[in-house]
């Protein structure tokens, strides 16, 4: 596994962390048993990802807790999530107790406020914060982070204040190949602020689903967002070829992963065979020049594509 130092954490991670929040939430989403979704986790273990990123909000954390009840705690990097909006300092910290129990552990490595919209993002740093800071005070974290609201916050407002407060220890961001805006607004804040990221949002449907794509990039090419010609039955099809990606799983993987500015880049499945494949995407080669400049050249100015929510849960 390659590995990573996150930002001013120190934490050495490896570069692909797993997500188990998403669509799958390691299977349980789609039906899955947790027998497989600790299956998922170990899977992902012995392949060398060492961060394994949960929340309240998805339901993982007592199957994560399970998977890595006989791994040494200090190699394993621990990251979940709390909401913040619309509740108080008390129901934030009383969260993460409760994740602390379902996790099996005295801390967790990182605790990040979860979906922090922009309206609210002052009354976290303001209010919410400082409880946080006492209980890593106390030793049931170890940093702090926050994450955006990537489908009602495209322009990544919220992290631009976020990130130039500079108290905050991580961000995740959302950066994928038709969402490329991070790369002018948030990398290179986090790069100079020495803050980690952990980005989401790498692989989406749209990806998966060559006629919503093309109908999507159709329709750009008809507001004049894209030039014509972008809008062909396979738009992304140049990226498949011997020399370049296998699958546009992989391409997109590749894409993002070395993206100056990216720590780490989270992926999710509830398939044990995905999560090789994945980690196999995330330790390959840059795609080449030519291709990776294209898809800057047709698709860097884009906001806000592909930025499909989970269904409800």
């Amino acid at each position: 596994m390659d590995t990573v130092t996150l930002g001013r954490t120190g934490l050495r991670v490896g570069v692909a962390g797993l997500g188990c929040g998403g669509f799958s939430r390691l299977g349980l989403g789609t039906g899955g048993s947790e027998a497989n979704a600790i299956r998922v986790v170990r899977t992902a273990l012995d392949l060398g990802v060492n961060l394994l990123d949960t929340a309240a909000a998805y339901r993982t954390e007592c199957v994560v807790g399970q998977a890595i009840a006989d791994v040494p705690r200090d190699q394993v990097v621990i990251a979940t999530k709390a909401h913040a909006t619309g509740t108080s300092p008390k129901d934030v910290v009383a969260s993460l107790h409760a994740s602390l129990r379902r996790l099996r552990t005295d801390y967790v490595d990182i605790f990040q406020l979860h979906g922090v919209p922009p309206t609210d993002y002052a009354r976290c740093r303001d209010v919410i914060l400082p409880a946080l800071l006492r209980e890593r005070d106390a030793g049931r974290l170890r940093h702090i982070g926050i994450t955006e609201t990537a489908p009602r916050d495209p322009e990544h407002s919220m992290l631009r204040q976020a990130l130039d407060d500079g108290v905050w220890d991580t961000v995740m961001v959302a950066f994928h190949m038709l969402h490329q805006n991070a790369r002018g607004t948030v990398f290179p804040r986090s790069m100079d602020k020495r803050i980690g990221t952990l980005l989401m949002f790498a692989v989406r449907r749209i990806f998966a689903r060559p006629a919503m794509l093309a109908a999507t990039l159709a329709d750009l090419a008809q507001s004049g967002q894209l030039p014509h010609g972008a809008d062909q039955a396979d738009p992304l099809g140049f990226l498949l070829h011997p020399g370049g990606a296998a699958s546009m799983t992989e391409a997109a993987y590749r894409f993002v992963r070395h993206e100056p500015g990216v720590d780490v880049v989270l992926f999710g499945t509830g398939n044990p065979a995905h999560v090789e494949q994945n980690v196999a995407a995330l330790l390959a080669p840059p795609l080449p020049a030519a291709d990776h400049g294209r898809l800057v050249s047709l698709f860097g100015h884009l906001v806000g594509i592909g930025l499909d929510r989970p269904p409800a849960r």
